[in-house]
């Protein structure tokens, strides 16, 4: 039952039975040792708070606004590819309990539902997230249909393959007849995840299969990563969409200044959950000197290692304008489908709610860079 799960660990331990270990691996993996997805949780740890006394805390007050959306508070649904593997309303049900939460969701492009059923299924504002693809010509169409369907802004992820070694063992991309016996072995002790995967069918990616067949195969998404791609296409982008724009994955002072002058309206501080390079800096580390280099004239949101309601204050307190959560919500999606969503993202509000009481911050704007130390 989702009432005996009192925080994220709770609902990973819940997604981690309710899941064969393959499929579990691909949400939970990262690149090889998985140093920098265990650092972005981490380092929070090197950063200590220190609480102000009497201050009127009897309300508080979360919201804030976001990519140019009024959110009721500072933490919306990053995206995430295969997101069908681990529930089979997947988006659908990201969508629809990040909108009763009041906050954003961003649409992955390699998304099992697509653009236009999504904005369809949930009236809350979303992103669309885009990758720089070679087809050009698709790239504009993906952001065109975006437009067309009310999407509110546009989220352009920085992106390479890493080396995911968790994946690489269970083989679970390639073709099935070469998948290890371990594998059927788990689908059959996992019957009601195999249940539900049997009516769903081949795996394809929606937002292709106009441009490319159906089935959309997944290797189109590899196939069409851009790894030419410039400072100029980001550019070209931010022309075509004219709206709120965000840069995903950006690490570095340098980075986050060329991004401004790309035309970017916001930077997401994010090394991708730790799934590209291994020992990358950790994304709490990164955010304070870009923060000092672009924080007047961006927005600034952290991606990555958000377990804890305290690690979002810790990350305003650091400068973040909000962040943003993968793996927490996707723990409750397949622990619970809808309803395990909204669970995770009313522990992660509640438990910012009592640390901004106990820190005795009564709105958002009443946090800053007195609350922190660093830990030597």
């Amino acid at each position: 039952m989702l009432n005996s799960c009192h925080n994220i660990f709770d609902l990973r331990d819940k997604a981690r039975r309710r899941l064969p270990g393959a499929i579990f691996d691909v949400m939970d993996g990262a690149a090889e040792s998985e140093l920098t997805a265990r650092r972005n949780i981490d380092a929070f740890d090197d950063l200590s708070l220190v609480p102000r006394c009497l201050a009127d805390v009897s309300h508080v007050n979360t919201s804030t606004r976001v990519l140019g959306q009024n959110v009721q508070w500072p933490v919306y649904c990053s995206p995430t590819g295969l997101s069908r593997l681990f529930h089979p309303e997947g988006e659908l049900a990201v969508a629809r309990a990040a909108a009763a939460a009041g906050t954003l969701y961003c649409l992955s492009s390699a998304s099992a539902y697509d653009i236009e059923t999504v904005a369809s299924a949930s009236g809350g504002p979303k992103l669309f997230q885009l990758f720089v693809y070679k087809d050009r010509d698709f790239m504009l169409s993906l952001i065109e249909r975006a437009k067309r369907s009310g999407y509110a802004a546009l989220c352009v992820t920085i992106s390479m393959v890493g080396k995911c070694e968790r994946e690489l063992r269970a083989r679970l991309f390639g073709p099935w007849p070469k998948w290890p016996l371990r594998n059927f072995i788990d689908f059959v002790r996992h019957p009601r995840w195999s249940f539900e995967q049997m009516g769903i069918g081949t795996y394809s990616l929606a937002n292709f299969e106009e441009k490319y067949g159906k089935p959309a195969r997944l290797a189109l998404l590899g196939e069409q990563f851009d790894y030419s791609a410039t400072w100029k296409d980001i550019r070209d982008i931010a022309d075509a969409w004219g709206g709120p724009l965000a840069l995903k994955g950006v690490t570095s002072v340098e980075g986050a200044r060329r991004a401004a002058d790309a035309g970017v309206t916001a930077v997401i501080v994010s090394n991708h959950g730790g799934r590209q390079l291994d020992g990358a800096i950790a994304t709490i580390e990164a955010l304070p000197p870009i923060v000092s280099a672009v924080g007047d004239h961006l927005e600034v949101i952290l991606d990555g290692g958000v377990r804890r309601g305290v690690h979002v204050l810790k990350a305003l307190a650091c400068g973040a304008k909000a962040c943003s959560i993968g793996r927490p919500y996707l723990y409750g999606l397949s622990a619970g489908g809808e309803a395990g969503v909204a669970k995770a993202l009313d522990i992660l509000r509640s438990e910012l709610v009592g640390a901004m009481r106990l820190a005795g911050c009564p709105d958002l704007g009443s946090i800053n860079s007195s609350l922190i130390r660093k830990r030597l």
